[in-house]
C-alpha cells in the first residue's frame, strides 16, 4: 500500500466519531514504535515532521523510512508536514513526496492567512496533496512556533476562511497549548466553540494541536533520574476523547513521545551506567513509544480496528 492522503481517513473518522493520531517523528526508533502500535491495533496513522525534524533527519532519510513503514505494516499512512511556515517549505514537501502539508499563517492577519493558505492549496491540489491550515493561536512552544498568548478561534471567521482558501482541514484553538507545561490550573477546552464550528462546517475535519496528555509516569521518571519537568501537565484524556467524538478528526501528539524517549533513556543509564551500545538504551525507548501510542489509539483516539 502506498502512502495516502488524509481525505478518506477523515471521512471515516468524522462519520465514526473517532480521530486519527498525528504523531511527530524524528528518527527510526520513533517511527518503528508508532508503526508497531498502529499495526497491533489496526489503526490508520499520520506520521508528521516539523521543519526542525526535516533539518535534523534529512528529508531523503525520512521519506525512505516512511516507505519502509508502509512496506512493513501495510497500514494506511499519511506523510504530513507539521507547521509549515512558508509557501516555499510547503512546496518543497509537496515536491518531495509528502501527501499532506500544513501551512501555519495563524500569526498573520486574517487576510494574509487567507492569501498564503490559498496559494499553498492551489499548488498542493495540483499535485494531489491535501492541506491543513490554522485559525486562532495556541500558547506555548514547539520549535519555531512560539507564543505567550492564546487566541481562541473565532467561529464567525471559519466559513469565510474555508470558502476562500479551499483548505482540506482546519486546526483550531479551543484551549490546548504546545509543549509539556500547559496549564497552571485544571485544563478546560472550549467545546462551545467546537460545537459552533461543527454546525457552521458540517462534515468538515477539525484538527487539535498541542493535545499531548503528558503521562505522569514519564514525568516522574525524568525527575527521578536528574531531569526537571516537575509539574508538567497536558490535556486530560477524557477531554480529548470527547473532542474526537465530535468534529475533531486529527489530534497531534508530540510531547508524550519526547517524554517517553527521554524517561526511558535516563532510567536506562541510571540503572546500567556501563552500557554504551545505542541498541541497549534505544530499544526500551522504542517499546515505551509503542505502548504509549497503543494506549492513545485505543483509549483516546478510538481509531483501533478502523482499517
Amino acid at each position: 500500500m502506498p502512502l495516502v492522503t488524509t481525505t478518506e481517513m477523515f471521512k471515516k473518522a468524522y462519520k465514526g466519531g473517532y480521530a486519527i493520531g498525528a504523531f511527530n517523528i524524528n528518527n527510526m526508533e520513533t517511527i518503528q514504535g508508532i508503526v508497531e502500535a498502529g499495526a497491533e491495533t489496526r489503526s490508520p496513522l499520520i506520521l508528521q515532521v516539523s521543519k526542525g525534524a526535516r533539518q535534523y533527519a534529512n528529508t531523503t532519510y525520512l521519506k525512505k523510512l516512511m516507505e519502509a513503514a508502509v512496506i512493513e505494516s501495510d497500514l494506511p499512512i499519511a506523510f504530513h508536514l507539521d507547521h509549515g511556515d512558508s509557501f516555499e517549505l510547503c512546496k518543497d514537501c509537496v515536491d518531495n513526496g509528502f501527501t499532506s502539508v500544513m501551512i501555519d499563517a495563524s500569526h498573520m492577519s486574517f487576510e494574509e492567512n487567507i492569501a498564503i493558505t490559498k496559494k499553498v492549496v492551489e499548488y498542493a491540489h495540483d499535485h494531489g496533496v491535501v492541506v491543513e491550515a490554522e485559525l486562532g493561536k495556541l500558547a506555548g512552544i514547539e520549535e519555531h512556533v512560539v507564543s505567550d498568548s492564546h487566541q481562541y478561534t473565532d467561529p464567525d471567521q471559519v466559513q469565510e476562511f474555508v470558502s476562500k482558501t479551499g483548505v482540506d482541514s482546519l486546526a483550531i484553538a479551543i484551549g490546548t497549548s504546545h509543549g509539556a507545561y500547559k496549564f497552571k490550573g485544571k485544563a478546560e477546552l472550549r467545546f462551545d466553540i467546537l460545537e459552533k464550528i461543527e454546525k457552521l462546517l458540517p462534515d468538515f475535519p477539525i484538527v487539535l494541536h498541542g493535545a499531548s496528555s503528558v503521562p505522569q509516569k514519564f514525568v516522574d521518571l525524568i525527575d527521578k533520574y536528574g531531569g526537571n519537568v516537575k509539574g508538567a501537565q497536558g490535556v486530560p484524556e477524557e477531554l480529548l476523547r470527547k473532542a474526537a467524538s465530535m468534529a475533531v478528526c486529527k489530534i497531534n501528539i508530540d510531547s508524550d513521545i519526547r517524554l517517553a524517549i527521554t524517561a526511558c533513556i535516563r532510567q536506562h543509564f541510571a540503572e546500567h551506567p556501563e552500557h554504551f551500545d545505542p541498541r541497549q538504551y534505544l530499544s526500551p525507548a522504542r517499546t515505551a513509544i509503542k505502548e504509549m501510542v497503543k494506549h492513545k489509539i485505543i483509549n483516546v483516539l478510538g481509531s483501533d480496528n478502523k482499517i
